[in-house]
């Protein structure tokens, strides 16, 4: 699964090393981005707009807005056949922006968290899916899942799952409203670029903890 990521990067780059449109000025460098926190979100291939969601899908038609919580990740084998899953997979995918992602080894002593990036530390995307829901209250929030995959070589030494990492073309063509299923699913791969992973301090474990320590090799 993929349940805490960074984006810590300036929003002129990050507007500029993924060739987006408009960015939230007021966007702020995050070390450790939890559930149901704010991410940097883009719909559309066509106007590339960042926009700031949930983390954590709540279905349109749900009547329980804490399933969110528990709706971080859809796993890319299933996701065409899940009711929540089903709707946004076919209209609503999304881009989640991200320049690095933390995952838990489990060892002897215990789970030891590392820090994930690419080995060129850019910013990418994970594949993901959003929704509209709308309370009966009509308090209305945009909500989304981090689409996982097997891991690759690097990933499989940590965690037996992995977020989909979208490229610079790739990334575009999972918006791409014309696109088939069958094209789709065809993204939902392992990442096959550069990457390169370290252990953290267990800091990262506190979602309330949001800083450069958080990504900071672990002493000793």
């Amino acid at each position: 699964m993929c349940g805490r990521f960074t984006l810590t990067v300036d929003p002129a780059d990050l507007q500029m090393l993924l060739e987006l449109d408009e960015v939230p000025a007021d966007w702020q460098p995050r070390y450790n981005i939890a559930p149901t926190q704010p991410v940097a979100v883009v719909t559309s291939a066509q106007d590339r707009r960042v926009e700031v969601f949930q983390w954590g899908l709540i279905p349109s038609w749900s009547k329980d807005p804490s399933m969110g919580s528990r709706m971080i990740n859809a796993r890319a084998e299933t996701l065409h056949e899940k009711p929540a899953y089903r709707v946004p997979f076919a209209r609503k995918r999304c881009l989640i922006l991200a320049d690095g992602f933390f995952e838990w080894k489990a060892l002897d002593k215990g789970k030891q968290p590392y820090f994930i990036q690419l080995q060129s530390r850019e910013p990418f995307a994970f594949a993901g899916l959003w929704d509209h829901w709308t309370s009966p209250e009509g308090d209305e929030r945009r909500t989304c899942s981090i689409i996982t995959c097997e891991p690759n070589d690097l990933m499989a030494e940590i965690h037996n799952r992995m977020p989909v990492i979208l490229d610079r073309t790739s990334m575009w063509e999972w918006l791409d409203p014309t696109a088939s299923p069958v094209a789709l699913r065809a993204l939902l791969v392992p990442y096959a670029g550069a990457m390169g992973a370290y252990p953290v301090s267990k800091l990262v474990n506190k979602p309330g903890t949001d800083g450069p320590e958080c990504i900071a090799p672990e002493k000793g």
